[in-house]
């Protein structure tokens, strides 16, 4: 059996523009996409914190160490400059690679500057 997981993270990202009138998909700083191992055309999922919206695209790469966040096409109506988003990518794994799989949680500060990484995600308990 085959088990989709998480692959990768960039935590509260900053969207920096909203192009309706573009192709289609998500521009990453090639920086963020390095770090966190996310190929670009790969299919990615966003979850735009500020208004709740959850939408799939793919990414292309922005200019290196840009800070860009650049939500494209139709998906441009799901987010705007300013709003904080998580983007995710998944991937399927066999059950003998779960054991060792950690995921590449990227986090970042107001500019879309990594502060820390992690693989694993800290519970909180309230």
């Amino acid at each position: 059996m085959r088990r989709t997981l998480l692959h990768a993270k960039l935590h509260r990202v900053t969207v920096t523009h909203a192009e309706l009138d573009y192709e289609g998909s998500v521009a990453i700083d090639g920086r963020l996409l390095d770090i966190a191992e996310i190929r670009e055309y790969e299919r990615v999922e966003i979850y735009n914190i500020s208004n709740g919206k959850r939408f799939a695209t793919y990414t292309i790469r922005a200019e290196e160490g840009s800070g860009i966040i650049s939500i494209n096409g139709a998906a441009a109506h799901k987010a705007k400059p300013g709003d904080l988003v998580i983007i995710a990518a998944y991937a399927e794994f066999e059950e003998k690679e779960l054991a060792t799989h950690k995921p590449r949680l990227v986090y970042v500060d107001g500019n879309n500057r990594v502060t820390h990484t992690r693989n694993a995600i800290p519970v909180q308990v309230a």
